[in-house]
C-alpha cells in the first residue's frame, strides 16, 4: 500500500488522533472530540481534511430547533405577561384602569395588550366602564406555559399546538442548525491499522510551493516623501506649515504677481465656492504688499502701476503652488541665516497624462542669508537632482516667474522618458523682501517632488505614485535615498 502509506505520512497530529478514535459507527463531532481528546474546533478541521482524503465519511444534516426570543427569555425570568398582569391587578386591589395597570405591570404596550386579551378570553378578568377587574376564578396551575419555556431551554419536546402559540406571540422562534457526524471509511480502516502497528512519522515536502507572504509596508511614495523630509531636516532645514486652502494674498499677492495676471483666472487655478473669502494678515503687511503692487513701495521699483484690490486678495483657493507657503512664512517672519522647506499638496486644472496631475505634491524651499547669490542656487539644485533623484544629467534654462529675478528652470534626464522639467527656481525679488522688512538675499525653488519620485522609483507614469494596484504595491521595492 505505497500510496496509502504516503497519505498516512502526510496526516497531521490532530488527524491521526481523530482517525484512531473513529469506528464504523456514525457519531456526532462532539462525541468524536471527547473520545479523541482533540478540541472541538480542531475536530471540525481534521474531520474535513480526513473526509477530503477519503479516510472518513462526514455527513451533514440540517435541523430546525425551537429557541426563546428576547421576549421569551424575559417571560421565563419574570413570568408570563398574562400572569404578571393578573398579579399586578391583584396588588392594586383587584380593579384598575388601563393606564395605571399598564404602568404598574412594567409590560410593553404589545405585551400588555396580548396579556389582557388572554386573561379576558379565559374569563380571568372583565372590562366594564373603562376598568379592568378580576373575576377570581384564576388558579396558579392555569399559568403552566412558563414551564414550557423552560422545556424549550432544556431541549425537551413540546406539542406542535403550543409551539405555534409561542411562535405567534413572539416568545419563541425557529433556528436552523447543521449537525455533523463522522465515521471511518474502509480506506480509513487500513490507514488506522498502519498507524496502530507501525510508527509512521509525518513527512514534510520542504520543496513544495507555498503561498507568497507579503509583509505590511508603507506605499513606496510615502516612504520616499518621509525620507526626503528626514534628509532635509538633517541638513538643517526647518519645515514650514502648509494648508490646503489659502487666500490669493499668499498664493499670488505676496509673491508680487499682479491681480490681472492670466494665471489668476479660473482656467489656471481653482477657487472655492463656499466660503469665498478669507481673512488677511495684519494691516501693516497688507499695506506693504499693496504699495509694492501699486508703486513699488520701499523697493526701488515702479510696481505694477494699478489699483490693488483687497477683495481679490481675500479670495480663497486651493494652493496652486508650494511657494504660497513660503509667502506665509515670510509674513510670519524668518531668521537670518536660515533654511526652510515644505512638502505641499497643490491643485491646478490640467490634462492628466504620464507626467501631469491635477492634484500633486511640490517640495518648496528657500534659504535666506546675507551673501547668497545665483550660483549658490544652481549648485544646490544640481546636487539635489543628481544625489537625491539619481538623475544622470541636468540642464538649466532661463525662465520667468513674477516673484524671482533672475529665474531658472531645471530639467533632468530620465533613463527612459528623456528630459523632464524638474524644478523652477530663482532669487526672491526686492519688491517682496524689502517691503516686508527682510534684509539679505533669498534663493528659492519649487520642485515637482512627484517627478522626482518617478526618477527614484523607476516608474514611467506619474499616476502610479497613487496607484491602488495591489500587484504593484506588493512587489514594489523599498526606497533608500
Amino acid at each position: 500500500m505505497p500510496a496509502l502509506n504516503d497519505k498516512v505520512k502526510e496526516l497531521s497530529d490532530i488527524e491521526r488522533k481523530l482517525l484512531l478514535a473513529l469506528n464504523d459507527r456514525q457519531i456526532p463531532l462532539e462525541e468524536a472530540s471527547i473520545s479523541s481528546g482533540v478540541p472541538i474546533d480542531s475536530v471540525r478541521r481534521a474531520s474535513a481534511w480526513l473526509n477530503e482524503k477519503g479516510l472518513a465519511v462526514v455527513l451533514e444534516k440540517e435541523t430546525e430547533k425551537l429557541s426563546l426570543t428576547a421576549d421569551g427569555e424575559k417571560a421565563l425570568k419574570n413570568g408570563m405577561p398574562e400572569n404578571v398582569l393578573l398579579e399586578t391587578l391583584s396588588r392594586l386591589g383587584g380593579k384598575s384602569n388601563f393606564a395605571e395597570l399598564e404602568k404598574e405591570s412594567g409590560l410593553s404596550k404589545q405585551e400588555f395588550m396580548a396579556a389582557l386579551g388572554i386573561n379576558k378570553r379565559k374569563a380571568f378578568v372583565v372590562i366594564m366602564q373603562g376598568l379592568i377587574s378580576e373575576t377570581g376564578v384564576a388558579k396558579q396551575e392555569d399559568f403552566s406555559e412558563q414551564n414550557f419555556l423552560r422545556d424549550i431551554v432544556d431541549g425537551k419536546k413540546i406539542s406542535d399546538e403550543l409551539a405555534l402559540e409561542l411562535l405567534k406571540r413572539g416568545l419563541a422562534e425557529k433556528r436552523k442548525s447543521t449537525a455533523r457526524t463522522i465515521k471511518i471509511s474502509p480506506q480509513g480502516e487500513d490507514a488506522k491499522e498502519l498507524l496502530s502497528k507501525e510508527n509512521v512519522s509525518r513527512a514534510f515536502d520542504v520543496e513544495a510551493p507555498v503561498p507568497e507572504i507579503f509583509m505590511g509596508k508603507k506605499a513606496p511614495y510615502i516612504q520616499f516623501l518621509q525620507q526626503i523630509r528626514s534628509k532635509l531636516v538633517s541638513l538643517g532645514f526647518k519645515e514650514m506649515d502648509t494648508k490646503l486652502i489659502v487666500t490669493e494674498f499668499y498664493n499670488f499677492d505676496v509673491l508680487f504677481q499682479p491681480q490681472n495676471h492670466p494665471a489668476r483666472t479660473w482656467t489656471d487655478t481653482y477657487q472655492l465656492k463656499n466660503p469665498k473669502k478669507g481673512a488677511l494678515p495684519e494691516k501693516k503687511y497688507v499695506d506693504a504688499i499693496k504699495a509694492a503692487h501699486e508703486n513699488g513701495g520701499k523697493a526701488k521699483s515702479k510696481g505694477w502701476g494699478y489699483e490693488w484690490s483687497f477683495d481679490i486678495a481675500s479670495r480663497l483657493m486651493p494652493s496652486a503652488h508650494g511657494t504660497a507657503h513660503s509667502a506665509r512664512q515670510l509674513i510670519k517672519g524668518v531668521e537670518i541665516p536660515r533654511k526652510y522647506f515644505a512638502i505641499a499638496r497643490c491643485f491646478r486644472p490640467d490634462v492628466l497624462d504620464a507626467t501631469h496631475l491635477i492634484e500633486f505634491n511640490q517640495m518648496e524651499g528657500f534659504i535666506v542669508g546675507e551673501d547668497l547669490n545665483f550660483r549658490h542656487l544652481l549648485g544646490m539644485l544640481k546636487d539635489f537632482a543628481i544625489e537625491v533623484a539619481g538623475a544622470e544629467k541636468v540642464k538649466f534654462f532661463p525662465d520667468y516667474y513674477p516673484f524671482t529675478e533672475p529665474s531658472v528652470q531645471l530639467s533632468a534626464k530620465h533613463p527612459e522618458m528623456g528630459w523632464i522639467e524638474f524644478a523652477g527656481a530663482g532669487m526672491f525679488r526686492p519688491e517682496m523682501l524689502e517691503n516686508l522688512g527682510i534684509k539679505g538675499s533669498v534663493i528659492a525653488w519649487g520642485m515637482g517632488i512627484d517627478r522626482l519620485a518617478m526618477f527614484k522609483l523607476g516608474i514611467k507614469d506619474i499616476r502610479y505614485l497613487f496607484s491602488e494596484d495591489l500587484g504593484y504595491l506588493r512587489n514594489a521595492k523599498g526606497v533608500l535615498l
